[in-house]
């Protein structure tokens, strides 16, 4: 799903799969909501909003059904590799017993 990069109240990213009819929020705290059984006009509605918080919080947070978890790592942000990190500050690595 591609995000949309918004700063609107505590939204910071927000998506949809179509063919999933899924809404995705992310917020300012790390977390993420996908909202299921949205319509492709609540989408274009939230994504083309002058107030995108306003119309999230009057439309779609009480309206549809949401699951909790944590927003995924922004586009270009390399995930941590514990080993490589270990290594170039000296340290040890899980492989060896440290």
């Amino acid at each position: 799903m591609e995000m949309k990069k918004i700063n609107a109240g505590k939204l910071r990213a927000i998506g949809y799969d179509q063919r999933e009819r899924t809404l995705r929020v992310e917020f300012d705290d790390g977390t993420a909501i996908d909202y299921a059984a949205v319509g492709s006009d609540t989408w274009r509605k939230l994504s083309t909003s002058a107030s995108p918080w306003s119309y999230y919080r009057d439309n779609i947070e009480e309206e549809f059904t949401g699951k909790r978890g944590r927003a995924a790592p922004s586009a270009g942000t390399a995930a941590i590799d514990r080993d490589a990190l270990m290594k170039a500050f000296g340290g040890g690595s899980d492989t060896d017993g440290a």
